[in-house]
C-alpha cells in the first residue's frame, strides 16, 4: 500500500513490497520433474466455525444510511477476546495447512529452490563499494563492504545478528556525500516504524545515539556531512511497535548532528495546521537546497524549498519557500544545476516528462521541458549520473526501456539493450562515472550489468548472473505470452502467460494474480512460489495488468480509483473468464492470489463472483472500505478510493467493501471458493482488524448455509507486518501454506514433490 510523500520512494517502497510478495507468489518454473503422481487429496469435512460475538448495538450513520458494524471490537489488538478470537482461528487454519502430508514435503522442496545465492548493485560511497549478498537462506540480506570491485569483501552489517528469529530488518540507509558515514533504519516484526543509528564507514562501530519514532521518512545529510534531515511523529499514547492502530499524523522535519542525543535535535519545518502531510526531504546536489516534496495522500505533492546556506550552522526552523503550491501532480526532484531544478512531473503529461524550474523564478510560465512525454511510453523514474547524464527508465507496454539522456540538452545519447524484464534494482550518482543496473524476468533472476560513461563506446558487461542452485533448470523450456483480452466495458487489458513451452493449451490448476491500485506497474520478475505452483501442479501463471496500476501512465490509474474502482474487479474478472475460455484451466483449477490492495481485489471479487475461482488467497487487505481512513496511515488511500465522509464516495464504496457485501449462499453457483485470509500482528499498514472483521463476517454468513462446503481460513503470523523486512524463514512458512492451501482446494490430479 503506497503512502510516502514522494512519488518515487513510493513506487520504490511499494514496488519492492510487491516484489517482495513476487519472492513469494510471483512468476517463474523451472523443469523439475519427478516422482509424478496422482493425488489422494482427504475429503474435507463441513467446517465448523467458532461462534464470534456480534455486537448489534454499535451503528454507524453514513449520511442517512445505518450500518451495523457488529464485529467493531475487533479493532482492539490488545483485548484479551480479540486474542482469543485470533487464536481460535489459527487452531483452525494452522492444523488445516500444516497436517497435511504435502505442507512438510512442499516445505522442503520450496526451501531446497531459495537456497541460492541472492546479490545487489553494487553502490559506491566515498572510498568504497558496497553490496547485499544473501547465501540463500539467512533471514535478512548481509551488506558487504569492498575497498575496489575486485577486492576482498568484508562484512559492514549483518542485521542476522540483531535478532535470533531474524525479524529486525534493515530498512534504510543513507550514506554522507563524502561516504565517512552510513545512517541506517532498523525495523523489527515487519513494524514501519524504524530507529535510525549511525556507522562510522572506516571502523564499522555505531555512534551511541539511536533515532526513534520515525516513520515513512528519507535520510538526507547536509553536505558538510555533519548531520541529516529527516522526519519523526510526536510521542502518543500507548506503544509504538506496529501492533498499535492509531492514525500516524503531525510529522515534523528535524535535523540531527552526528554524536548528539536526539533530544539536542533541531525542529526545522513544521506544517501545525496540516497534521496529515508528510515530508521527503532531499538536499539538492549542490548542497545549497533544502527540496521538500509535500503529500498528504498517496499522489499529488507539493513542494517547498530552503535555503541552507552552506557553512552555516543550523540552530532553528527554517525560512521555507513555496515553488508548488497545488496538490494536483507529481514532482520528483532529479537533480539541479545552480538554480535550475529538474524534476519528473506528470504535470500536463500523463506519461511523464522532465522539467526544469528556476527557483531563482519559479512561475509556472517559466518552466522548461527538458524531456517531452512520450506519446505511449510511461517514463517510470529519472536519475543523474556521472555531472551531466540522466537515466530514463520507460515502460513499454509493461515491459523496462532504459536509455541515457543529455542533462544539458536532452538528447539521447545511449540505448541499453534490455529483454523482456524489469530493471529491479540500479545505483549510480551524479559523481560518478559508472552506473549498476539489476535486470530480472520472469524466467531469470537477476543479471547484474556494469556500465562506465567514460568508456562510451564499450557496451555494458555482465558483471554477475544470479543463477540457482538447481539442476536441470532450462529457460529455454518456458513460454512468456503477453496477450490482451477485453474487460467488461471493452477496453483492452494485457495479461501475461507463463507455462511450459511444450505444453499444449489445456485445462489446467492456474494462478491468477493482481494488484490494480495506487499507480502500481506490476512487471515481469521472478519469484518462486509462482515456479512451485508451475512444476509441482504442473500449472500456469497469469499477471493480468489491470486498472489502476500505472502501466499506461496516469490514465490508466485514474480508470481504476475512485468512482472508477469497479473497473479493476471487472478486469481481473475478465482476466479469469479469458484463462477458461481459452482452455488454459478451468473453475475448479483456478486460484486467484493478491496482497494489500490486492487482497482487498480478492476479497472483492470472491464477493461479486464466487463462481468464477476454485481458490483464493487474500493477503493483508483493505477489507472494511467505510473506516480504513481512521487506522494509522490509512487516511492517506483517500485519493485511491475516495473519502467515506463524503456521500458520492460513501455510496461507491459501500457497493464494493468486502466486509459489508457478504452474502449466505443460497445455490450450488453463490458458494464461497475455498478461501485463505493472511494478515499479521505487527502490519501498521494495513491492520488485521481488516482481515479478521472480514473472515468474521463470512464464517458468520455461511456457517448455516448447505451449500457451503468449501473452507474459509484466517491465518494470522506473529511477530510479522505487512511484508516489507519479513525474514527468510516466515517467507517460506507462508509460501508453504499458500501452496498447501492450494494444493488441497483446487482439482489437481498431478503432484511433483
Amino acid at each position: 500500500m503506497r503512502y510516502f510523500p514522494h512519488q518515487r520512494q513510493c513506487k520504490i517502497l511499494v514496488r519492492a513490497l510487491y516484489f517482495g510478495y513476487a519472492k513469494i507468489h510471483n512468476i517463474a518454473k523451472v523443469g523439475m520433474a519427478t516422482n509424478v503422481q496422482k493425488s489422494s487429496k482427504p475429503i474435507v469435512e463441513k467446517f465448523v466455525y467458532p461462534v464470534v460475538r456480534k455486537d448489534l448495538s454499535i451503528v454507524d450513520d453514513f449520511h442517512g444510511t445505518k450500518i451495523i458494524d457488529a464485529y467493531r471490537w475487533l479493532e482492539d489488538p490488545d483485548s484479551p477476546e480479540t486474542q482469543a478470537y485470533v487464536d481460535s482461528q489459527n487452531n483452525i487454519s494452522q492444523p488445516f495447512l500444516e497436517s497435511c502430508p504435502e505442507w512438510k514435503k512442499i516445505n522442503n522442496k520450496l526451501t531446497k529452490l531459495w537456497n541460492y545465492p541472492k546479490y545487489g548493485c553494487p553502490m559506491k560511497y566515498g572510498d568504497y563499494y558496497y553490496y547485499f549478498m544473501n547465501t540463500g537462506l539467512q533471514n535478512q540480506s548481509v551488506m558487504y563492504q569492498q575497498a575496489s570491485l575486485n577486492g576482498e569483501s568484508k562484512v559492514f552489517l549483518d542485521p542476522n545478528s540483531l535478532s535470533e528469529d531474524g525479524t529486525i530488518a534493515l530498512s534504510q540507509k543513507s550514506f554522507s556525500d563524502d561516504g565517512k558515514f552510513m545512517a541506517y533504519g532498523l525495523s523489527e516484526s515487519g513494524s514501519d516504524w524504524i530507529k535510525i543509528r549511525i556507522r562510522n564507514a572506516e571502523t564499522g562501530k555505531d555512534f551511541d545515539e539511536v533515532l526513534e519514532k520515525v516513520k515513512f521518512s528519507e535520510i538526507s545529510w547536509t553536505k558538510d556531512n555533519k548531520g541529516f534531515f529527516y522526519g519523526r511523529y510526536p510521542d502518543q499514547d500507548g506503544k509504538t511497535d506496529g501492533s498499535e492502530t492509531q492514525q500516524n499524523q503531525n510529522q515534523k522535519l528535524y535535523y540531527h548532528r552526528i554524536g548528539e542525543s536526539q533530544a539536542k535535535d533541531v525542529l526545522v519545518v513544521q506544517f501545525n495546521n496540516e497534521p496529515s502531510w508528510r515530508f521527503q526531504s532531499v538536499v539538492s546536489d549542490c548542497g545549497k537546497y533544502l527540496v521538500l516534496a509535500i503529500v498528504k495522500d498517496c499522489r499529488d505533492n507539493i513542494i517547498y524549498y530552503a535555503d541552507l546556506k552552506p557553512g552555516e550552522e543550523i540552530k532553528s526552523e527554517l525560512d521555507v519557500k513555496i515553488i508548488v503550491d497545488k496538490f494536483e501532480s507529481d514532482y520528483d526532484y532529479v537533480t539541479n544545476v545552480g538554480s535550475k531544478v529538474y524534476f519528473r512531473t506528470n504535470k500536463n503529461a500523463p506519461n511523464y516528462r522532465v522539467i526544469i524550474i528556476d527557483f531563482e523564478n519559479p512561475a509556472e510560465e517559466n518552466w522548461e521541458t527538458l524531456i517531452p512525454e512520450h506519446e505511449k511510453d510511461v517514463l517510470d523514474w529519472v536519475k543523474c549520473v556521472n555531472e551531466d547524464k540522466i537515466l530514463l527508465c520507460y515502460i513499454r507496454d509493461v515491459k523496462t526501456i532504459l536509455q541515457a539522456n543529455s542533462l544539458r540538452t536532452g538528447e539521447l545519447i545511449r540505448q541499453f539493450d534490455l529483454d523482456i524484464g524489469t530493471i529491479v534494482g540500479t545505483s549510480g550518482k551524479t559523481k560518478y562515472s559508472e552506473i549498476f543496473y539489476n535486470f530480472s524476468s520472469f524466467l531469470n533472476p537477476g543479471t547484474i550489468y556494469h556500465y562506465d560513461f567514460k568508456y562510451p563506446d564499450q557496451p555494458p558487461k555482465v558483471f554477475r548472473d544470479i543463477n540457482l542452485n538447481l539442476d536441470g533448470f532450462n529457460r529455454d523450456n518456458y513460454i512468456v505470452e503477453q496477450i490482451f483480452y477485453s474487460s467488461k466495458d471493452g477496453t483492452k487489458v494485457p495479461m501475461f502467460i507463463i507455462r511450459k513451452k511444450a505444453d499444449t493449451v489445456q485445462p489446467r490448476p492456474c494462478l491468477l494474480y493482481g494488484y490494480g491500485g495506487f499507480n502500481i506497474s506490476m512487471l515481469p520478475t521472478f519469484g518462486l512460489t509462482g515456479l512451485m505452483f508451475v512444476d509441482t501442479f504442473d500449472g500456469v501463471l497469469a499477471y493480468p495488468n489491470i486498472r489502476g496500476g500505472g502501466e499506461y501512465g496516469e490514465k490508466w490509474h485514474n480508470g481504476g480509483r475512485l468512482l472508477n474502482k469497479q473497473n479493476v474487479f471487472d478486469d481481473f474478472q475478465c482476466a479469469a473468464e479469458y484463462l477458461i475460455k481459452n482452455n488454459y484451466t478451468t473453475k475448479d483449477r483456478l486460484a486467484i492470489q493478491g496482497g494489500s490492495n490486492g487482497g482487498l481485489l480478492v476479497g472483492a471479487c470472491i464477493n461479486q463472483r464466487p463462481d468464477l475461482f476454485g481458490a483464493a488467497v487474500a493477503q493483508v487487505g483493505v477489507m472494511d472500505m467505510l473506516r480504513f481512513h481512521k487506522f494509522t496511515i490509512g487516511h492517506a488511500w483517500c485519493s485511491d478510493y475516495g473519502n467515506p465522509s463524503e456521500k458520492e464516495h460513501f455510496d461507491n464504496l459501500y457497493k464494493l467493501s468486502p466486509l459489508h457485501n457478504v452474502h449466505t449462499p443460497n445455490d450450488a453457483s453463490s458458494e464461497y471458493p475455498s478461501t485463505l485470509i493472511l494478515t499479521a500482528d505487527h502490519d501498521d499498514r494495513v491492520s488485521p482488524l481488516h482481515s479478521l472483521k472480514f473472515a468474521a463476517a463470512l464464517q458468520e454468513a455461511v456457517r448455516d448455509s448447505p451449500f457451503q462446503k468449501n473452507p474459509l481460513l484466517l491465518r494470522v503470523y506473529k511477530k510479522a507486518g505487512h511484508g516489507a523486512g519479513k525474514p527468510t524463514s516466515k517467507r517460506i512458512e507462508e509460501a508453504t501454506d499458500i501452496l498447501t492451501f492450494m494444493y488441497r482446494s483446487l482439482n489437481i490430479d498431478v503432484i511433483n514433490l
